[in-house]
C-alpha cells in the first residue's frame, strides 16, 4: 500500500500535515520522555534499580486499569510486551543507569532500538530492508562504536552494555506491538503496565534484598515521591497515551521522526540538571547515531511502509483507518 493512499479517521485532510498545536504535542511528549532520563537518575537517588521499575509500572496500571476498558488485543502480546518491555528493557536500563551510565548517553544509546527493530523484523517476519536504511543502519552502529569508545576512556562499559541490550529488548517489544497492532495505545500501554509487577518485585527481592527495598521505601521523601510519579504517570501514562493519540491521527512516518528529539532533551537536560559533561566524541556518536536513525525512517515513507515509532499504538493504517492484519504481517517504531 503506497503512503499517499493512507487515510486516517479524523485526519481532516492531507494526515501528512499536522496542525501547529499536534506538533507541540508531538515536541511535548519527546522533551518529556528525554527529561525523563534526568527524572530516573533522581529516583535512583532513592529506589533500588528494579525496585523502581516495579513501582513505575505499578503506579502507571493504578488506579487506570480501571477506567480504561477491557484489552482491546490478546492477553499473549499484552504478557509478551509486558515482559519484553517492563521486565527486560526497563529492567536493564534502569540497572544499567544505576551502574553509572550517564542519563543524557542512556537517553541517545537507546535510539539504536531502531536497528535491533529492523534486524528482528527480518529474521521473524521477513522484512527486507532497502539498501539506504541499510546505509543509515551502519552510520547508527558506528555511532554506537564512537559511543562505547568515548564510555570506555570515562565510564564503566559493562553499564554501557546493559543499556545497549536494553535497547535489543526494546526491538524485541516493537516487533511484538507490531504483530498486536493495538486500536487505542493508552489502553493497551496501562494493561502491558500489569505484567512487569510481580517478575520486578520478585527479582528486586532476590537480586537486590528485602532489607534495601524496604529502606528505600521507609526512607521516602518528596523528591523520590515525585520522580516516580512523573516516570509513571507523566512520561509513561501521559507519554505513551499522547503518541498514540497523535499516530492514530497522522502517519507513524509523520510522528515517528519527532522521537529523534529525545536524545537532544536527554542530554541537554542532564547537561545543564545533572552537570553531565558532553565530550566531542559524544557528540559526533549524537550527530551518527540520530542521522542514521533518521536515513533508516525516513525508507520506510518511500517503500509506503508504517513505522510504530518504537511505541504501543504504533501500526499501518489501511484506507478507512482500520488496522489490516495482513498489513501488520508485513511491516513493523521508536523512541522512548
Amino acid at each position: 500500500m503506497q503512503e499517499s493512499s493512507l487515510v486516517l479517521k479524523g485526519s481532516g485532510g492531507d494526515p501528512r500535515r499536522m496542525r501547529p498545536s499536534h506538533v507541540l504535542l508531538a515536541v511535548l511528549v519527546t522533551a518529556i520522555w528525554g527529561v525523563n532520563f534526568v527524572v530516573i537518575e533522581i529516583g535512583l537517588d532513592h529506589f533500588p534499580p528494579l525496585l523502581f521499575s516495579a513501582l513505575r509500572f505499578l503506579v502507571a496500571a493504578l488506579p487506570a486499569v480501571f477506567f480504561v476498558g477491557r484489552p482491546g488485543v490478546a492477553w499473549k502480546w499484552i504478557v509478551g510486551v509486558g515482559l519484553a518491555l517492563g521486565v527486560a528493557k526497563f529492567g536493564l536500563l534502569f540497572v544499567g543507569m544505576d551502574a553509572g551510565m550517564p542519563a543524557g548517553l542512556s537517553s541517545l544509546v537507546l535510539q539504536i532500538q531502531a536497528v535491533f527493530t529492523a534486524v528482528i523484523a527480518f529474521l521473524v517476519l521477513g522484512e527486507r530492508p532497502a539498501g539506504i536504511r541499510l546505509v543509515g543502519m551502519a552510520v547508527a552502529l558506528a555511532g554506537i562504536a564512537v559511543a562505547a569508545v568515548d564510555e570506555g576512556a570515562s565510564g564503566p562499559l559493562g553499564a554501557f552494555a546493559l543499556v545497549v541490550a536494553a535497547a535489543a529488548c526494546w526491538g524485541v517489544s516493537n516487533v511484538l506491538t507490531r504483530r498486536a497492532a493495538p486500536d487505542d495505545a493508552l489502553n493497551f500501554m496501562v494493561w502491558v503496565s500489569t505484567v512487569p509487577v510481580l517478575p520486578l518485585l520478585a527479582l528486586s527481592l532476590l537480586l537486590e534484598g528485602p532489607s534495601r527495598d524496604l529502606a528505600a521505601l521507609g526512607s521516602l521523601d518528596w523528591r523520590g515521591a515525585g520522580a516516580l510519579l512523573f516516570v509513571a504517570w507523566v512520561a509513561t501514562v501521559f507519554g505513551f497515551g499522547t503518541w498514540g493519540w497523535l499516530l492514530r491521527r497522522h502517519p507513524a512516518s509523520t510522528v515517528a521522526p519527532f522521537s529523534l528529539l529525545v536524545p537532544v532533551f536527554g542530554m541537554s537536560s542532564a547537561a545543564l540538571f545533572l552537570g553531565e559533561s558532553v565530550t566531542p566524541l559524544r557528540w559526533c556518536a549524537a550527530a551518527l547515531l540520530v542521522g542514521g536513525v533518521a536515513l533508516a525512517s525516513v525508507t520506510w515513507r518511500g517503500r509506503g511502509a508504517e513505522q510504530g515509532a518504537g511505541v504501543p499504538g504504533g501500526r499501518r493504517e489501511g484506507p478507512v483507518g482500520r488496522g489490516s492484519g495482513s498489513a501488520d504481517r508485513e511491516s513493523v517504531k521508536p523512541s522512548r
